[in-house]
């Protein structure tokens, strides 16, 4: 049926493009976690953060262009829409690199009434990196 060998051609099409992609696989461009140290001192926030006196954040940054693979991080949404994209680059954009994976730190730092806190902040290092 005619359905079927659409369903084959784009089965097809998704193969060579993940196979296209496992060749671009350690490519610098593509979306992937970059070094970020956060000092608290350049934030202005010494005066009431005890404890780290920074600590090292990540960022994502990179491309997710066609096609994209497992190791993006990629969620279905993404995968459409970079598709979408290829096809016609007017619809809409492509899709961003963004956190996938964050984890919290713990903080010791002064409230408003010069107590000493020490608490856990969640999201506040990015683990990994995708495709949204």
């Amino acid at each position: 049926s005619n359905r079927s060998k659409a369903q084959r051609s784009s089965q097809d099409a998704l193969r060579s493009a993940e196979a296209a992609a496992d060749n671009l696989r350690f490519s610098k461009e593509g979306c992937n976690k970059h070094e970020l140290y956060v000092s608290f001192r350049d934030l202005g926030w010494q005066d009431w953060i005890i404890a780290p006196e920074g600590y090292a954040a990540y960022y994502c940054q990179g491309e997710c262009a066609f096609p994209l693979n497992s190791y993006m991080n990629a969620t279905n949404h993404a995968i459409v829409q970079t598709l979408v994209h290829f096809i016609n680059p007017e619809t809409v954009p492509k899709p961003c690199c963004a956190p996938t994976q964050l984890h919290g730190i713990s903080v010791l730092y002064f409230d408003d009434s010069s107590n000493v806190i020490l608490k856990k902040y969640r999201n506040m290092v990015v683990r990994a990196c995708g495709c949204h």
